[in-house]
């Protein structure tokens, strides 16, 4: 039993030096961020079944208890069996990829075992069956949360799964006392060396995500960096100077060989390889950049010829082309190039498609300044306008404490901000907006005040499905008094503290008695209620507070009926259990009327 531990031991550090080399290329380490792909399927059947098939072909030869032959092994003689690691490959193949993988590899193991020959052969193709159905059900359960076991969690189900063959060893073959002498021999080490192996190949997968992870929030703090120093540039607007200056920085913070933007027809700046050819002033020459600005989409091109660069002797090998828009229209785009087509990862791409959103937004908010845009009603422009400096610092201060701790949940609030405040700039030119676009604007405040205090608010929307797209809106009005619940409703309570928003049709009679269909908005919650003597002035004049100047549900309500009449002013009613906001609007609003 010893000299088969010791050599199992041997075939266990062929699979996890493989595995490490694996994990060291760039490109399987880009396919496990996309596990539930078909694509990606395919090619961890590819990989873990040609494990499969080594594991098989270097197992150990037993026969009537001994060791007969432990050299490469295409075929059994009649009776022997095969001591091998073929239950961690296929566990391991279904913990990483999910069920179909852990069948596929099981049965492509187990068809190679049985062709092998030996002893009741067709018992392997079963337990490999099994094996790969059990542990590709384990592991979808992690594959769903985007995550993988844990070292210990892979342990215990490599130890099962090799428990599992032995079952089958006992129940499938023809003499229980030769099965019971062959398991008797095998168990404990085939156990030990399954349960180990599948542990310490996690162990590898974990430790290079981490180093990944710590890359990525590398990288995010780098993005903070960048925004900051380019947000001066790019509100400027699209110029040969500012975009010059702005491709210099990023240069600087991102390890690319080069960096192009572009308005729609035109090369503004270029900084890095091919500035021989690719200048500015000149018309954008690459095919990639053309078909961005056609299809308003992300591209990668991984080679000279993807590119569609013409120039002769261009150094150029990859690419990551990122539109830039302003005002839902494309107006540039943004060109990280690589000499290594190698260098081109997932992670760059996510990355160029985050500045895209902070650069878009940047030029957004400049072409807003340089216009001029205003809104006829001062107090409505004001209110709409309004980009809350506390709200925004906070934001990104928690941004910056989850960047080592959470970097996937940093990268996700940083979109979530940029998608905040681009719909404030939106919402700051219309009047009225469609309540899809509203609900997202709360989804994301929510998003980031949620990161800021984890489960202190737990807040139910309520909103009726048939009216999501037809229903239109004054903008930021939902997303305010829930920012007053936030904000007033709870005070310093920690626990218990529920906000509920409502929005659905209401049938009411109007003064003629006549029955009349509206929209009823409403936002309540079960806060400690508000003093008697303030609710009569709320929505009338400024109530002063210890959290804000009191001013936003009088602008609000001033633009309710500015915007739609005495009949749409806001309610409330309150008491020592809560608060509850409440609003009738028109239902019947058309999408001109937002223009």
């Amino acid at each position: 039993m010893i000299n088969l531990i010791f050599l199992m031991i041997e075939r266990v550090g062929l699979i996890i030096i493989v595995a490490y080399i694996l994990m060291n290329s760039q490109h399987f380490k880009n396919i496990l961020t996309k596990r539930q792909s078909l694509k990606t399927q395919l090619q961890l059947i590819l990989i873990f079944g040609l494990f499969g098939i080594i594991s098989n072909f270097t197992g150990v030869e037993i026969s009537n208890n001994h060791i007969v032959s432990d050299q490469i092994l295409t075929s059994l003689s009649e009776n022997a069996s095969l001591a091998n690691t073929r239950v961690l490959t296929i566990g391991v193949s279904g913990l990483v990829g999910g069920p179909v993988v852990g069948t596929v590899v099981g049965l492509i193991s187990g068809i190679v075992r049985f062709l092998q020959g030996g002893e009741e052969a067709y018992i392997y193709v079963i337990s490999s069956l099994i094996v790969g159905i059990f542990s590709g059900l384990y592991g979808w359960r992690t594959i769903r949360k985007n995550s993988y076991p844990s070292i210990l969690e892979g342990a215990t189900v490599g130890a099962c799964m090799e428990l599992v063959q032995m079952s089958c060893i006992l129940m499938f073959g023809s003499s229980i006392v030769t099965s019971w002498s062959l398991v008797r021999l095998i168990a404990i080490p085939m156990t030990f060396i399954n349960s180990s192996g599948t542990a310490i190949f996690l162990s590898i997968i974990d430790s290079t995500l981490k180093q990944e992870e710590q890359t990525r929030a590398v990288q995010t703090h780098d993005v903070l960096e960048l925004a900051n120093r380019t947000a001066p540039f790019f509100r400027s607007g699209l110029n040969e100077a500012s975009c010059m200056e702005a491709a210099k920085i990023i240069k600087r913070f991102i390890k690319v060989s080069a960096v192009s933007i572009t308005d729609t027809e035109s090369i503004l700046a270029h900084v890095g390889a091919g500035s021989d050819h690719h200048k500015p002033t000149e018309k954008i020459i690459t095919s990639l950049s053309k078909e961005v600005l056609r299809t308003g989409k992300t591209k990668e091109a991984h080679s000279h010829d993807e590119i569609g660069c013409n120039h002769p002797g261009c150094p150029l090998e990859a690419a990551v082309v990122v539109p830039l828009f302003s005002k839902g229209r494309i107006v540039g785009t943004l060109k990280l190039y690589f000499t290594d087509a190698f260098k081109l990862t997932f992670v760059e791409r996510q990355l160029a498609e985050g500045l895209g959103n902070i650069f878009s937004t940047q030029i957004e908010l400049g072409e807003v300044e340089l216009q001029g845009k205003l809104l006829q009603d001062a107090e409505i422009k004001s209110l709409q306008a309004q980009v809350n400096p506390h709200f925004f610092f906070n934001a990104i201060n928690t941004i910056s404490a989850l960047i080592r701790v959470d970097p996937e949940k940093s990268r996700k609030l940083l979109i979530q901000l940029g998608h905040f405040f681009r719909a404030n700039l939106q919402g700051a030119r219309k009047s009225l907006i469609p309540l899809e676009t509203e609900l997202n604007q709360v989804e994301a405040y929510l998003s980031l005040e949620q990161a800021r205090f984890p489960d202190r608010y737990d807040v139910t929307l309520d909103i009726e499905p048939a009216i999501k797209d037809e229903v239109w809106l004054p903008p930021f009005i939902i997303q305010i008094l829930v920012e007053n619940a936030l904000k007033h409703a709870f005070g310093n309570r920690k626990t218990d503290n529920h906000v509920w928003v409502t929005v659905c049709r209401k049938t009411i009679m109007d003064k003629h008695s006549k029955p009349i269909e509206l929209l009823y908005l409403s936002v309540k919650d079960n806060g400690s209620g508000i003093d008697k003597e303030k609710v009569s002035l709320l929505g009338q004049v400024a109530v002063s507070s210890e959290k804000g100047t009191g001013s936003a549900l009088e602008n609000l309500n001033k633009r309710l009926i500015g915007l739609l009449g005495p009949e749409a002013a806001l309610h409330f009613d309150t008491s020592p259990q809560g608060t509850t906001v409440w609003c009738y609007l028109p239902k019947g609003i058309k999408q001109k009327e937002a223009i």
